[in-house]
C-alpha cells in the first residue's frame, strides 16, 4: 500500500472513530436514570435493576447508571417525572401504562413516551398463605362462584393491571361475577404478601418472580400458573387448562423515554438494548426469574403498544357489557 493510501486509510479511520465518538457523546452526556415507578423488589424495580446490571458489567454504556424508585398511583408518579425528563432518563413500563388510561384513572397514555424497547414476559400466579385452607384454584373458583364474597383478594399497585386482569378473566370463565369480588389494593407486591400473612385478604394474584421468594421461603402456596404448560422450574405448579379453565396469560415488561427524543438518541438506545439483549447475563437473568425472552426494538414497540391498546380496550368493553 502506498504512502499516499495509507495516510487516506488512516484518515478515513480517525473519521469514522470520532464520528462514533460524537454519536455517541451527543446521544447520552449525563448520568443515566432508569425510574422504577414502584418500591424496591416489585417486577419494575427487579427489571430495572438487572438492566442497570448488565449495562455497567458489560462495559455497554459509558455513563454512571442508577435507579430511582419513584412510587405512587400505580406507577404515575413515576412516569409523570420522566415525562419532564431529556433523553438520560428512562422508565420501566407495563399494560398498566395502557389500562390506567382506559379505565380512566390516568390522563396518561403510552403515546406521551417514546418506546424504546419491550424486553420480557412472565406468568401471573395466584396464592395463599402456607396455612390457608384453599387446597387448589378449582376450589377457589367455585366457592367464589358460589359466594363472591368469600374471599379477600389482594393485588397491586391498582386495579386494571394484569395481575387483576388475568384473575378476573379466569373467574369469568368458571362462572364468577368479576363484579362482586372483593379486591384490596396495595402499594406494591410485599404489602400484599404481609397483608397475606397476617391474615388481612385471603388471597393474592400477581406475578410470579414477585410471588417466589415467599414460595421458596415457604411461606405462601402456589395455587395456579397462567403458562401455556407446567414450567420445568416448578413442576409441581398446574396450570389454568389443569383446573378446567382454559386460560394462557403473559404479563410483559418495557421500557421507555421521554417524549421528543432525537431520531440519533432513539436510535443510540436501540444498539445499546440490543446489545444487552444477546448477552449471556441478560440470558441468565430470564432464567433466574423465569421470564421469556420477548425482545421488539423501538419501531416494533411502538406497534406492539398499539396494538395491546386495542386488545385491552375490547377486553374492557366485553367485561362491560357482561
Amino acid at each position: 500500500m502506498g504512502k499516499k493510501m495509507i495516510v487516506v486509510f488512516t484518515l478515513f479511520v480517525m473519521l469514522f472513530a470520532g464520528c462514533s465518538l460524537k454519536e455517541k457523546q451527543e446521544a447520552i452526556t449525563d448520568e443515566v436514570t432508569i425510574i422504577a415507578p414502584s418500591s424496591t423488589g416489585g417486577g419494575w424495580d427487579i427489571t430495572a435493576r438487572a438492566i442497570q446490571d448488565i449495562l455497567m458489567s458489560e462495559n455497554l454504556i459509558d455513563e454512571d447508571i442508577r435507579v430511582l424508585n419513584k412510587i405512587g398511583a400505580g406507577g404515575e408518579l413515576g412516569w409523570k417525572y420522566t415525562q419532564q425528563q431529556k433523553d438520560h432518563v428512562l422508565a420501566m413500563n407495563s399494560s398498566l401504562l395502557i389500562t390506567n388510561h382506559l379505565l380512566g384513572q390516568s390522563k396518561i397514555t403510552y403515546k406521551d413516551f417514546t418506546p424504546i424497547a419491550t424486553l420480557a414476559t412472565e406468568w401471573e400466579v395466584v396464592i395463599v398463605s402456607k396455612d390457608s385452607s384453599i387446597s387448589s384454584a378449582k376450589s377457589l373458583m367455585e366457592n367464589l362462584k358460589e359466594t363472591p364474597h368469600a374471599y379477600k383478594i389482594g393485588v397491586s399497585p391498582r386495579l386494571g393491571n394484569d395481575d387483576q386482569l388475568s384473575f378476573v378473566l379466569a373467574g369469568k370463565q368458571a362462572g364468577v361475577q368479576p363484579e362482586e369480588l372483593d379486591f384490596f389494593v396495595y402499594e406494591n407486591s410485599g404489602q400484599v404478601v404481609d397483608a397475606l400473612l397476617k391474615k388481612q385478604i385471603d388471597v393474592a394474584t400477581m406475578t410470579l418472580s414477585e410471588a417466589k421468594k415467599y414460595y421458596d421461603l415457604n411461606q405462601v402456596k402456589l395455587l395456579v400458573i397462567s403458562s401455556d404448560e407446567r414450567l420445568k422450574e416448578l413442576p409441581e405448579i398446574p396450570t389454568w387448562s389443569e383446573e378446567g379453565i382454559e386460560l394462557v396469560f403473559e404479563h410483559w415488561r418495557g421500557i421507555m423515554g421521554p417524549p421528543n427524543m432525537t431520531k440519533d438518541e432513539i436510535q443510540f438506545w436501540d444498539r445499546t438494548i440490543e446489545k444487552m439483549v444477546r448477552t449471556k447475563k441478560w440470558e441468565q437473568t430470564l432464567q433466574k426469574y423465569m421470564w421469556k425472552d420477548f425482545y421488539k426494538n423501538s419501531n416494533e414497540t411502538s406497534k406492539f403498544l398499539e396494538e395491546q391498546s386495542k386488545m385491552y380496550e375490547t377486553l374492557m368493553r366485553a367485561y362491560r357489557e357482561d
